[in-house]
């Protein structure tokens, strides 16, 4: 037994996507889990720890690929993780509702020799299918343990925990003599793994490098030709000429072996694949994208219901607990800009937190329950194409629907992309779109100033969003997704199945608590300073720090068309939307603090169209309108970015890119007003 084994064994969960890894490793690991990513690299890494009779146990959820091939950063770095040696023991997880297809993880991972177990994960997906599948047939053909398991099922974790003792201690390898027999069918193999070290490279056999290099694997073949003789490279080379189509040969041993393996393992009538008459609909060409749009944007609005306990909750903080500690603070003669401090930036903080997370909670909870019925696959199909033209896969549309509704619940809901630079593409062009807190004042200062000419700010609003779009995903695109990365779905449409309420819940309480805790840092960061700026003994904003910036850099945002009053309303707005028409009020007519209107704690004036009409110019308001659409969504959004992208680096350039393009977005629309007005 290795140091590391006896100190903490490291269990690494191997499978595609969809396989069910996640839930396993919630299951696992609970709460006791970090998300980062792998060092150097801009793929997320996924560790976690569980404690069993007093033993620790590491387990490190590696990245969701189809294979062990050498197409994306992802697969690399999921084969490299096994192969150095880091794991104990290798946890394959098959889908066993589909494991013609999802076998072929295994398949691929045959000949790494890295002690491992299969689970037999969605058994009762299976069950419902009329599928009976004997373990102990599989078991006896492969080598390692293989278990029935269902891993939404928490309370039936068992067969797991005993497979895993089997593997720690008896080190058990896949037996690949079968598979072996296919390659050999094929003409050239034997040719190239005679020509392979005996002991192989690593972890890696010399019977699992010769299937690689059959495949044209760029990364093995050069490693595998820097350890051969300059003869015996020479020799290789000239085998590799002949093969045609090498990826193709292997892949039909793979799938022969499989076909081999679930002989007399499984039972159960062979239906023919067909579509029902629902499936029909989801994915034709005339329906199925209808379909999708009201599904998605019916589950928006079904996710306001378990928002609102959220929502309601941190409105009713300020007036609970300000008074209490004004008062408590006052009565022990505590300074007064310590109580503002407390109570203005901590109390406040915390309301625009929580009530902000519930819309992170209402859609991770509905949308994650589309996921887990199904129907999120089919949405992916029939937006496939539309989303490739802008280097992005079918996924993508639920995220920027969602967008529509909250931004920040369309950050969370790229959660389903698997490629990390597609994700963050996504949410780049996800923020973008107008969400329903800008339609809450564009509205009203349109028709203010524009009156029945407001629509028509309206359509170019959406114009500039599509135009927006496609700039960014130019701009962002080349650098997060690569030419060669940009292919379709291929895909094998899960079957529907009833949702595992308890995993799904836990999900979704431990997504919106790390959004929580990165968003409440943001917004107390942003609060003092806010506060910090905005603060004055007498309540005069004339007095405050902020006054003095703005009216000192006026003629620096009066390039952009914006007055230092319609400025600071802007740079507010990236704190949230509805802190616009707030400031702007606290400015111009004294309803509040400039802080109290920018987190939503003051009132706004009744008169307030009179007295923008009376303050600012229509080329201005323009402007105004169209830097406050495309400024950076909300410091929420900025918090849920970064959560999904575990990068300060991209959500930083993200941010910065938005504020750049809105203020020449205001440039532009400024000049454009002068012109017209």
């Amino acid at each position: 037994m290795t140091e590391t084994q006896r100190k903490e064994p490291v269990i690494a969960l191997l499978g595609q996507p969809n396989s069910g890894k996640s839930t396993l490793f919630n299951g696992l690991t609970g709460l006791k889990q970090h998300v980062g990513n792998w060092p150097g690299k801009t793929v997320e890494q996924k560790a976690g720890y569980f404690v069993r009779s007093n033993q620790r146990y590491t387990v490190v959820d590696l990245p969701g690929t189809y294979s062990l091939s050498a197409n994306s950063e992802e697969e690399i770095i999921t084969r490299d993780y096994i192969a150095e040696g880091n794991a104990d023991a290798v946890c394959i997880l098959a889908d066993a509702s589909q494991l013609e297809r999802s076998l072929f993880m295994l398949a691929d991972f045959a000949g790494i020799r890295t002690p491992a177990f299969l689970l037999l994960n969605m058994m009762d997906v299976a069950k419902d299918q009329g599928k009976t599948i004997d373990p102990q047939r599989l078991e006896k053909k492969l080598g390692i343990p293989v278990v029935a398991f269902s891993a939404t099922d928490v309370r039936h974790y068992d067969g797991f925990y005993r497979a895993l003792d089997r593997v720690l201690r008896d080190r058990p390898l896949l037996d690949t003599w079968d598979l072996e027999q296919e390659y050999q069918k094929k003409e050239g193999f034997t040719g190239i793994k005679e020509l392979m070290p005996q002991t192989g490279m690593g972890q890696y056999s010399d019977f699992w490098l010769a299937a690689k290099l059959m495949e044209g694997d760029i990364p093995v073949t050069a490693r595998v030709k820097d350890l051969l003789k300059p003869e015996d490279r020479r020799a290789l080379e000239q085998q590799l000429s002949e093969i045609k189509n090498g990826a193709l040969l292997t892949g039909e041993c793979k799938f022969a072996w499989i076909d081999r393996l679930l002989k007399g393992a499984v039972q159960g009538e062979k239906r023919t694949a067909s579509l029902g008459k629902f499936d029909r609909i989801a994915t034709s060409r005339r329906y199925g994208k209808p379909l999708a749009v009201a599904i998605i944007l019916l589950g928006l609005v079904a996710s306001f219901i378990p928002a609102m306990p959220f929502m309601v909750g941190g409105s009713l903080l300020p007036s609970l607990l300000t008074p209490m500690l004004t008062e408590g603070l006052t009565a022990v003669h505590a300074p007064q800009f310590l109580i503002g401090l407390i109570c203005d930036v901590g109390i406040n903080a915390l309301y625009f937190a929580i009530s902000m997370i519930g819309f992170v909670f209402g859609i991770t909870l509905v949308f994650g329950f589309i996921e887990e019925i199904g129907y999120m696959a089919r949405i992916s199909y029939v937006f496939d194409n539309t989303m490739a033209k802008l280097g992005l896969q079918g996924k993508a549309i639920m995220p920027f629907l969602v967008s529509f509704g909250c931004t920040i619940g369309g950050a969370a809901g790229t959660r389903v992309i698997d490629n990390w630079g597609q994700r963050i593409l996504t949410i780049a062009l996800a923020w973008a779109i107008p969400c329903a807190a800008t339609w809450a004042i564009v509205p009203m200062i349109s028709s203010v100033f524009f009156g029945v000419w407001a629509p028509l700010v309206i359509v170019a609003i959406f114009a500039v969003a599509l135009l927006h779009m496609w700039i960014t995903s130019k701009i962002f695109g080349r650098h997060l997704v690569k030419a060669e990365e940009r292919t379709g779905l291929i895909m094998e449409l899960p079957p529907y199945h009833r949702p595992k309420w308890g995993s799904l819940l836990r999900y979704v309480f431990g997504r919106t608590k790390d959004v929580l805790i990165r968003a409440l840092k943001v917004i107390l960061l942003i609060s003092l300073i806010f506060w910090l700026l905005s603060y004055t003994a007498d309540g005069n904003v004339e007095h405050s720090v902020i006054y003095r910036i703005g009216t000192f850099i006026e003629p620096l945002t009066r390039v952009f068309g914006l007055s230092w009053q319609t400025f600071l309303a802007f740079v507010s707005s990236a704190v949230s939307k509805e802190a616009a028409l707030g400031v702007l009020s606290s400015l111009y007519a004294g309803t509040g603090t400039v802080f109290a209107s920018t987190v939503g704690t003051a009132g706004q004036a009744a008169n307030m169209g009179e007295i923008l009409i009376a303050n600012i110019a229509p080329a201005e308001a323009l402007a105004f309108i169209f830097a406050v659409t495309f400024n950076i969504p909300c410091i929420v959004a900025v918090a849920s970015t970064y959560q999904e992208t575990h990068s300060a680096k991209w959500t930083g350039r993200i941010a910065l890119y938005y504020v750049v393009m809105a203020l020449i977005m205001s440039f532009v629309v400024y000049h454009v007003g002068l012109v017209i007005f």
